[in-house]
């Protein structure tokens, strides 16, 4: 049976470490939409010219161009046995975009859906953010009080300078947090009652996370 998963949760959540781990194990690949569309950009594809036009403006791209960028990748091949979609949908109309890709590709085929919601805190959250860093040279992720690191510290694995995001600010990640709310939020309702709702508690370590969510992946991996 094919898996499908998307990971929802606020900025923070550590969903997007969780994506990473799990595709490794399982070798389903990490769709971060994000990066789907800076390569999109960078290969100078129409679709990218046109997503490039938005988003240089801080602008955000249509709607439809992201879901045809993202039905173009999750029609590959690696693909065809699982995939873990991670920033999309971001929207109840991306929500809706997305059902109609996965029915266009996935026609009779039999598909276990769920959608890994990383609950957690928004004070723990915020602390997490503006106690985040980041390896400019390989991209590791650490955070400066959990880690008992230091300002100065450099990145453990490569030796890189660790610096800090300049949106991991307290004000910053308040006002993103306003944006998920008012938009990411709804998707939990909406999967939650279709089923495919899984909740997970973000509030742990990143170990014990991951350890809850192969758990719940097992658990629900038939249902």
């Amino acid at each position: 049976m094919k898996q499908e998963y998307i990971f929802i949760g606020p900025p923070g959540s550590g969903k997007g470490t969780q994506t990473i781990m799990l595709s490794k194990e399982t070798g389903f690949p990490h769709i971060d939409t994000g990066s789907l569309l800076r390569e999109e950009i960078a290969s100078g594809s129409n679709d990218g010219q046109i997503a490039d036009s938005f988003i240089s403006k801080g602008q955000l791209a249509p709607i439809e161009l992201v879901a045809r960028i993202i039905k173009n990748r999750l029609n590959k091949k690696d693909c065809e046995n699982g995939f873990i979609l991670d920033g999309y949908p971001r929207s109840l109309e991306q929500a809706y975009a997305l059902d109609k890709i996965l029915d266009e590709l996935d026609g009779e085929n039999k598909v276990n859906f769920k959608a890994f919601y990383f609950d957690v805190d928004e004070n723990k959250l915020i602390e997490r953010l503006v106690n985040r860093r980041s390896c400019e040279k390989c991209g590791a992720i650490y955070n400066l009080k959990t880690m008992n690191m230091q300002e100065t510290d450099n990145c453990p694995k490569c030796g890189g300078k660790l610096i800090r995001r300049s949106d991991d600010t307290e004000e910053v990640a308040r006002k993103r947090f306003d944006t998920y709310y008012n938009q990411t939020a709804p998707l939990i309702e909406l999967y939650d009652k279709r089923g495919n709702l899984v909740r997970i508690d973000a509030s742990l370590t990143i170990e014990e996370i991951h350890k809850n969510l192969t758990g719940a992946i097992k658990e629900h991996v038939n249902s």
